[in-house]
């Protein structure tokens, strides 16, 4: 696997594993849900590997506002891309 994203997922419910994970990983939340946003930090202090938390600014847990999920595939394509290239 050579990259990982992860869109306003709970990485926190596989906190015993996340130390073993390899891949990058690219964890992206809304700012407007804090409790989410808040468990994907402590989630991405767990992590061993690469790793990188984007806040869409103003976004919820669905990123329904208008733009928001432009940026998300935005942030997505570029991570996927740079880790893609590497192969």
């Amino acid at each position: 696997m050579a990259a990982v994203v992860s869109r306003g997922g709970r990485p926190d419910l596989a906190a015993d594993h996340l130390a073993q994970v390899r891949a990058p990983a690219l964890l992206i939340v809304g700012g407007g849900d804090a409790l989410v946003l808040d468990l994907n930090r402590r989630a991405g202090a767990r992590l061993r590997c690469e790793n990188r938390l984007a806040v869409v600014a103003g976004a919820t847990h669905l990123f329904e506002e208008p733009g928001a999920l432009e940026e998300v595939a935005e942030l997505a394509a570029a991570w996927f891309t740079r880790h893609f290239r590497d192969q």
